[in-house]
């Protein structure tokens, strides 16, 4: 069975169907429905895989554009796989969160589910291309649905916050675009498949322009310090399923090509960048945390800690170590959940009180226990509290630098500080405290949104105690990864990355 071209079929059809559904409930309840079927394609086709397989599974390759040796190749490893039931899993999530969100805008109720659906589709297909050329078309073609949903749906500064981050992922792509096309010029294989180009570079300095092109559009879609300054007004401004997606999601296209496309074609250029990459990477660590305490408004709070996590991202992915690498990964799915938890439950807050501004609430908790309580869960997930699944993440990313990049790992725990000052003084200042004037009819989670959240948590929860499942998936293709650029662990991995636990 073609699994992968049957998700992103089912979510293109999905969304053409969902246009022309002339009553905007059907068309809510029709976008659910399709969500769900994709989801539980993907959770089918996940039971499938092997982990200690071929290193791509379900295959599919068909000849596109002959005449340049383009292909429609899709496939996935252990990375894409996880990254890809991410993806499956927030947006059904996203679309109960977002049941009233375009009607509050007095905007297309249809168009908006119909973009999310077709933003589903172009997701799986950036994360499954193995195809060099497809993998650009998909990773430009995403940017389309996101700016409508930002332009369209957004708040006041809509506008501003869509073109910015418009023209940002249009400058890196266009710098992808010329690297992928002297890649395919420079290779000479008259093809644009991943797996035939591996190994074809071997003039290093050649390598180091290659690498240039591909990481620099990597790291602003990350958005990796100091490439990351469209991503505050985005999520700012984006709808609270839209940022979800923005940053749970999206962003990750920016790691995960870091690790995909960076490493494997351009391994020799890799080594040598590394050591700005990771003085890139524990800047932003502590940049954004520190920034992140000095915010009012919670979204941009939220979007500046995730400055601070894609660091610990890309410190992992450029430490080349299996702990790390795995934790990177892993970091990738588990930040999604927890950073989705929390701008859906900010999301709730904005619609009930109308404003992002954490000087408008106050003692939230005693008028809404079930909201607050949800809220600190997700918050100390954040702060990668033990027990909860980032946590997980977090400790293999530094225990894996620190195998290899001493200082480095040292300088990075001070986010995990500063971490905990940014959460919990939101919180207090927004959920505890003497109830606000302004908050004290505030209701609680209705059926709905404890529908959207508990998920959530329940990931949190689970994967915070039992990681094994991914891990036993991530591990392999991390490994397959690092010894295609010839690297090693300095010394055995931590049992953390061979147990999963």
């Amino acid at each position: 069975m073609p699994w992968l071209s049957t998700l992103m079929g089912v979510s293109v059809l999905g969304a053409l169907g969902v246009t022309l559904v002339r009553n905007d409930k059907l068309a809510k309840q029709f976008t659910l429905v399709v969500s769900l079927i994709v989801l539980a394609l993907t959770v089918a086709m996940a039971v499938q895989f092997s982990p200690n397989g071929d290193k791509f599974q379900f295959a599919e390759t068909h000849d596109w554009i002959p005449a340049f040796g383009v292909h429609y190749g899709v496939a996935v490893d252990g990375i894409a796989l996880v990254l890809i039931l991410l993806s499956v899993i927030l947006v059904p999530i996203v679309v109960l969160a977002s049941w009233h969100d375009a009607e509050a805008g007095k905007r297309s109720v249809r168009t908006y589910f119909s973009l999310l659906l077709v933003l589903e589709a172009m997701m799986i297909g950036v994360f499954a291309a193995t195809d060099v050329f497809l993998f650009y078309v998909f990773f430009e073609a995403m940017l389309i649905p996101m700016y409508f949903m930002i332009g369209s749906y957004g708040g006041a500064q809509r506008s501003y916050a869509a073109v910015k981050f418009l023209l940002y992922s249009l400058f890196g792509g266009l710098l992808m675009l010329v690297a992928v096309i002297a890649l395919y010029s420079i290779a000479g294989k008259g093809t644009f498949m991943f797996s035939d180009l591996v190994g074809t570079i071997q003039d290093v300095t050649t390598q180091k322009w290659l690498f240039l092109g591909f990481f620099i559009a990597f790291a602003i879609k990350a958005p990796l310090w100091p490439f990351h300054t469209w991503l505050p007004d985005a999520a700012a401004q984006a709808p609270a399923g839209a940022a979800v997606l923005l940053v749970g999601v999206l962003d990750k296209v920016g790691t995960y090509g870091m690790l995909r496309f960076c490493l494997e074609l351009f391994p020799d250029a890799a080594k040598f960048f590394t050591p700005l990459v990771i003085a890139l990477s524990v800047i932003g660590i502590v940049y954004g945390a520190i920034v992140a305490i000095g915010q009012t408004d919670m979204k941009r709070l939220i979007a500046y800690t995730s400055v601070s996590h894609f660091g610990f991202i890309a410190l992992g992915v450029f430490a080349m170590t299996t702990s790390a690498g795995s934790g990177a990964t892993l970091y990738m799915v588990n930040h999604g959940f927890s950073t989705g938890a929390l701008f859906l439950i900010v999301g709730f807050l904005v619609y009930r009180r109308g404003s992002h501004f954490i000087a408008d609430y106050g003692g939230v908790q005693k008028v809404a226990p079930i909201l607050a309580g949800t809220f600190l869960v997700a918050g100390l997930s954040s702060l990668s509290l033990p027990g909860l699944s980032t946590f997980v993440s977090e400790f293999m990313v530094l225990t894996g630098t620190y195998q290899r990049y001493v200082v480095p790992a040292v300088i990075a725990t001070v986010g995990v500080i500063l971490a905990a000052i940014y959460i919990l003084w939101m919180y207090q200042r927004t959920m505890n405290g003497p109830t606000a004037e302004s908050v004290k009819s505030l209701p609680d989670l209705n059926a709905r949104e404890k529908w959207v959240v508990a998920p959530l948590v329940a990931l949190l929860l689970v994967f915070g105690f039992y990681p094994k499942p991914l891990l036993d998936v991530i591990n392999p293709a991390v490994k397959d990864t690092l010894s295609s650029v010839s690297v090693t662990d300095p010394k055995p991995a931590v049992p953390v990355a061979q147990e999963g636990q």
